[in-house]
């Protein structure tokens, strides 16, 4: 039976919830979340927890802000002219796109607003957060 190595091509079905139990993303009776073992394409620390791991293991981990999306960065929190957003984006909640000066597209959410003055945060939705993973291997190639 293989293990999840370095290179392995792995299928997981998970429940990923947050500190109060808040079901954040889950593909439980879905399409398995496919990815190539050691590549980088899962959270760092969900990919060290799967490490060894072989089809039809199971295990509940949870993974601290630094091996997950990172901590809250002050400095991805900024404060522009209400003017300067889209009629349909001037609402607490609304999600806006930014592009950045080398050109990436960067996701922010409205999380003030008054007459003059927006706040957008553009953190991952998921920083500052720890994630508690319910996993389980399907396959292991």
């Amino acid at each position: 039976m293989s293990a999840v190595t370095a290179g392995a091509t792995v299928a997981i079905e998970y429940t990923l919830t947050l500190d109060d139990e808040t079901i954040v993303d889950t593909n439980v009776d879905g399409e398995p979340l496919s990815y190539s073992h050691g590549s980088r394409q899962i959270i760092p620390g969900l990919e060290q927890a799967l490490e060894g791991l072989a089809a039809g293991d199971r295990k509940q981990v949870s993974i601290t802000p630094d091996q997950a999306y990172g901590t809250v960065n002050p400095d991805a929190i900024v404060e522009v002219a209400a003017t300067e957003l889209p009629p349909n984006a001037r609402e607490v909640g609304a999600q806006i796109q930014a592009e950045t000066h080398e050109g990436d597209t960067m996701i922010g959410k409205i999380t003030g607003i008054d007459d003059e003055t927006a706040t957008i945060d553009f953190n991952h939705p998921l920083a500052g957060q720890t994630l508690h993973f319910d996993v389980r291997v399907l396959s292991v190639n």
